[in-house]
Formats: C-alpha cells, structure tokens, sequence
C-alpha cells in the first residue's frame, strides 16, 4: 500500500470517533465518513508505523444497514455521520466502539467491571437546543449560504434549510435569515474581510423559549449600501460614520421585526446583535447589543430551572440531558447519612461543573457541594440557577481545576468528574487521585480521553465497577460514557 494509490475494499467497522477500517486487497485502511458494510473506493494519504489512512472518494455499493436518510443535506452537510441508519443499528455501533474501549483500558483490572450497555434518546429528531449555523458561500463566489460547513471542508457552506436533528421553528429562523440579508457580505476566514458570521439559536425543550443571536464584524457592511446622493451629501469622515451606523441599525431593526413576524411553535424571549472581530472562526462576543427582550432563557431539568445565557454550556440535547443524570445519580447512590441517622454530612466535589447541573442535582442528598469550572460565566450562571432552585449549600469556584484544588480547604467524600473532551490534565488527575476517597463517578463525553485517564486510576489503586454508554447525539458520531470508580486499599 502506498501513498497515492486508488484501493477498492469493504468497511469492516467504524471505531470511534468516525474511523472506518476499510477491508482492501492490499490491507487495512482507515478512511472516514463511511458505514459498516459499505463497498468504498478510496485515495490512500499516508502510511506510518504500518497503518495506513484515505480519503473515500465514492461509495460503489450501499451497507445492507443503510436506509432511506430523513434529511436531504446527509453525505454534502458535515455535521450527521449515521443520518442513513436505523436508530438501533446506530446505538450498536456505539455501543461496541465504547466496549472496546474499555475493555482495552481494563485489560488489566484483575477484578469483574460490569459494562450495562448503551441507553438511547429519548427523542432522536429535533431533539438539539442549541445550534450554531455560520455564514458563507456553498462555491467560491457562490450566493450567499447560511448552515453547516461541507463535509471535509473549511469553507464551504450548506445551508441546512431541512436539518433533522432541530425542529421547525429553527429551520424557519435560519431560512428568513438567510434570505433577509441576501447580497450582504459574510466574513471571508482567509481574507478576514467581511460582515455576517454566524447565526446563534437556543430554544429550551421544556418552555419553549428561544434566544436568537446575529454575529457579524464591526467592518462597514453597509457603506457600499448607500445611495449616491446620500454618498454626495457626505461632508466628512463623521459624517460617513453616522450614514453608516444609520443604515446598520435599520438593517438591524429590519431583521428583528421580521422574526417577531414569524409563526412559530416557541417564544422568542431574546434578539441579540453580537460583535466579534476574532479570526479564529469561533462564536464569541466583543460586545453585545440587545435589540429585543432579554440575554437569556430559562430550561427546565429532573424538577429544576435553569437560566441560560447567549454562551452557557448546557446539555443540547435536554431530554437525553435527564436520561444522563438520572444514571449518574444512581449510579452514585446513597451518600449516606452522620452517624445520629441525621442531616447529611458528605462533602462532594463537582469537578468541570459547567453550570452546576449535577451540583444541584446532588445537593439534597450532601452536606455541601463543591463546583469548579474555568469558565466564569458558567460559574456565575451555576450561582444563579442555585438560587433560583432555592439550593443554599452549594459553592461555586471559577478557575482551572489543577490549581484550586490547592485552594479548597474542604476534603471530598465523593468526586464527580465531567471534564471537557480532552479529559484531565495529568498533573490535575494526581491531585484528584492523591484525595484517596472511596467513590469517583466520571462522565465523559470523549470515550477515548476517559480510557487514557483510566489506565491513570487503575495504576493508583481504582478499579471500575460500573459503566454505561448513553447516547445525547443521535445521527452523529458522539457519545457520552458514565464510570463508577472504587478505590481498593492495598
């Protein structure tokens, strides 16, 4: 096999994240983007230490799995990777990715771990509460294009105006969106010219409320807007700037009049105009203008609230998201109780806490809960939504995990771990272990970061118990994974 060479073969498995191992005359291959059964041609890109990496290039014949796909934009649109399977067929495929996994990374535990399998959405269309779309165009110099990238490239966009995995009210959002800045210019990622970025939309499951967020630059989309005799009756460069910002604002006031028009299932409680003139291509705020209602919206989860801002993390999937902690929690069980049969009295530590959902879930049953998160706007957000649940022993900390836990006083009982893809970093993950406690519960949302971390625990004196896979992103390749740890004193 060598580099360059065209190779027809048959897809034996997909092993996570998106790596088909592709069966040919001259060995194995791993080529992405493709199904277990299918019959690919493929483009051989490199070789190294006996393994060999393609790109497909067609796909002669269909996985006898396949089905029709529900959405018209699978195989161009990047963002789906098993849209042409039945849901059960999808389930099994990551099921056995996340068991190999593990049984991997276990291999030398001496004892039994049980692995219970996968749990599945509760929903699998519609079922995203947040979407991120970007501006472009499908072709160079094509028509302006408001969606998800093209599979396998950086620039090229699809406008997703049929996209499954969000329901109705996103899709007429993103066509009037589309269509209402028609002939404006979007932020070319090479050039770094341009106006449009990205459109932001949040709708909770439970209320049904929607946040809609406009990013552009701050570079004079509209100059070339003006007419010429408004051009002529420029004075100076002020004069310039005020004619521009006036055209910016009614174009602005235009688009949120127009939403407030639309007929949708859900309320729009926020219209937002972000700035940013960042060149990494990443949804972010120099400053934001709110042109209607407010910066937030409120979820429901397992009986709590939770107010959400433009750029909280929060579960996307809200459904799938209640399915995920009801594991975790009794997978942690009973904290127990003080010695007089009384109020609880365990410390927990809610490591990589997000917005504190599993901190709030946990306070009923503990002394006090812990939360640490980078992110200070989570933090704050945490702090908020603990309020607003009426939960009083809870403590939110912003800053990187390595460096406070140094800083908190308070020894845990138990340790809740959900760290972000790239898992723990080795030097927080010796601190953590260095605690010696009974229980770690780890979520992952990355199974191959967590087997490297668990190979870490089990050289320490952890062994798994249980595990379970269970599935937030149906049609894709990500799956989140829960392991409960014990601690075997030598």
């Amino acid at each position: 096999m060598k580099k360059g060479q065209v190779l027809t073969g048959v897809v034996e498995r997909v092993d996570f994240p998106n790596k088909g191992i592709v069966v040919t005359p001259e060995g194995n291959c791993i080529v992405k983007n493709v199904l277990p059964g299918q019959k690919i041609t493929l483009a051989v890109q490199k070789k190294r230490n006996g393994k060999a990496e393609g790109r497909l290039l067609h796909i002669e014949e269909k996985s006898p799995l396949e089905q029709t796909s529900p959405c018209p934009h699978f195989g161009e649109c990047g963002g789906c990777t098993y849209l042409s399977l039945p849901y059960e067929e999808q389930l099994k495929i990551k099921e056995e990715q996340v068991y190999k996994l593990l049984k991997n990374a276990l291999a030398g535990q001496s004892s039994h771990w049980k692995f219970e399998g996968i749990k599945g959405s509760p929903i699998q269309s519609g079922y995203r509460n947040k979407m991120e779309f970007s501006f472009g165009d499908e072709y160079k110099d094509g028509p302006l294009a408001l969606g998800m990238h093209k599979r396998g490239s950086f620039y090229d966009i699809v406008t997703v105006s049929d996209c499954q995995i969000v329901d109705e009210d996103y899709r007429k959002i993103l066509v009037l969106t589309r269509n209402y800045f028609e002939g404006s210019s979007f932020y070319h990622r090479l050039r770094h010219t341009g106006y449009l970025r990205h459109l932001l939309v949040r709708k909770a499951s439970k209320t049904g409320e929607i946040l809609i967020a406009l990013v552009t630059t701050s570079q004079p989309e509209f100059y070339g807007k003006l007419s010429s005799e408004d051009i002529s009756a420029v004075q100076d460069e002020s004069d310039l700037k005020e004619k521009n910002r006036q055209a910016k604002n009614e174009k602005l006031t235009g688009f949120k009049n127009a939403l407030l028009e639309l007929k949708l299932d859900g309320k729009i409680t926020g219209i937002l105009h972000i700035v940013n003139d960042s060149v990494a291509d990443v949804v972010q705020s120099d400053c934001t203008e709110i042109l209607y209602g407010q910066d937030f919206f409120y979820e429901e989860l397992l009986g709590l609230k939770f107010k959400i801002s433009t750029f909280s993390f929060f579960q996307t999937n809200s459904l799938g998201a209640e399915i995920l902690y009801e594991t975790a929690r009794e997978y942690i069980g009973d904290l127990g109780k003080n010695s007089k049969g009384g109020s609880p009295d365990k410390i927990v530590f809610d490591l990589y806490s997000g917005t504190g959902t599993i901190s709030q879930l946990m306070a009923p049953a503990a002394k006090k809960v812990i939360g640490v998160e980078i992110v200070e706007e989570a933090v704050e957000a945490a702090k908020r939504n603990a309020e607003l649940n009426g939960l009083h022993n809870c403590e939110f900390i912003a800053g990187d995990v390595l460096k406070v836990l140094d800083e908190i006083e308070e020894h845990p009982d138990m340790i809740i771990l959900d760290p972000p893809r790239d898992g723990i970093h080795p030097k927080a993950l010796k601190k953590i272990i260095g605690y010696g406690i009974e229980k770690l519960l780890y979520i992952s949302c990355k199974p191959t970061s967590l087997a490297r971390d668990l190979e870490v625990f089990l050289e320490n004196g952890y062994v798994v118990e249980r595990a379970v896979a269970v599935d937030q992103f149906p049609w894709t390749a990500n799956i989140e994974v829960i392991i409960k740890l014990q601690y075997k004193r030598q």
